[in-house]
C-alpha cells in the first residue's frame, strides 16, 4: 500500500498540505523477527506498513502476550510514546521482511502546527487509534475466544496464512489446542 493510499485511509487531505507531508517521510525495510518498537524507550518515530506484517505484544508473568496485529496500510506507534513521550507498555515485532514509511513525531508535530489540513488528519488519527483501542479491550472483555477468531477472519482474512497459529492463539488468550478446536467447529 502506498502512502497516498495510507494517509488518504485515514482522512483526505489537500494536494499541497499531502505534499509537504509526504515530504518528511522516508521509506525503511527491516528483517523479519526485527523488534521495530520497544517498551523500555521512548519511541521518537511513526511508522505506516507498506509491506509486511507485525504483532504488538507485552511480557507478563514471563511470558508473551500477543495484543494486536497490523497489516498492510497499519500503523506502528506506542501512544504512549507519541502523546506523554514516555517508555510504552508495548513491543511490537515484525512478522515478515517489512517496508515501511516512517516519520518522526516531531515533524509530525511541527506539521499539525504549520498546517490545519494535516492537524485535522492528526485528529482522524488518534480518534481510529483509540476506536481501534476500545474495539480491542471490548472483545477481550466480553466477547468469547470464537467470537474473537471469527472478529480477527473478518478484519485480518489472510492473517492465518501469515502468522502462526501460537500467536493467533495468544492473541485470543487460549491455547492453541483451543483454537484448534474453534478452527474445527467453523469449518
Amino acid at each position: 500500500m502506498n502512502i497516498y493510499q495510507i494517509l488518504d485511509k485515514t482522512h483526505p487531505i489537500n494536494a499541497s498540505s499531502k505534499h509537504k507531508f509526504i515530504e518528511c517521510f522516508e521509506e525503511v525495510s527491516f528483517p523479519k523477527n526485527h523488534l521495530i518498537i520497544r517498551s523500555d524507550k521512548v519511541e521518537k518515530d511513526i511508522f505506516f506498513i507498506k509491506k509486511g506484517i507485525a504483532r504488538t505484544f507485552s511480557n507478563f508473568d514471563d511470558s508473551e502476550v500477543t495484543i494486536a496485529f497490523g497489516e498492510e496500510g497499519d500503523t506502528i506507534i506506542s501512544l504512549k510514546s507519541y502523546i506523554l513521550n514516555q517508555k510504552g507498555y508495548e513491543n511490537i515485532e515484525l512478522l515478515e521482511d517489512c517496508e515501511l514509511y516512517k516519520i518522526s513525531t516531531a515533524s509530525l508535530q511541527n506539521l499539525f502546527a504549520t498546517d490545519i489540513d494535516i492537524a485535522n488528519w492528526g485528529r482522524k488519527f488518534a480518534e481510529q487509534e483509540l476506536i481501534k483501542a476500545e474495539q480491542r479491550f471490548i472483545s477481550n472483555q466480553l466477547g468469547t475466544a470464537t467470537e474473537r477468531y471469527i472478529e480477527l477472519l473478518k478484519k485480518h482474512p489472510t492473517l492465518i496464512q501469515r502468522v502462526s497459529l501460537g500467536l493467533i492463539a495468544s492473541y485470543l488468550g487460549i491455547t492453541q489446542v483451543s483454537l484448534s478446536r474453534i478452527r474445527a467447529n467453523i469449518t
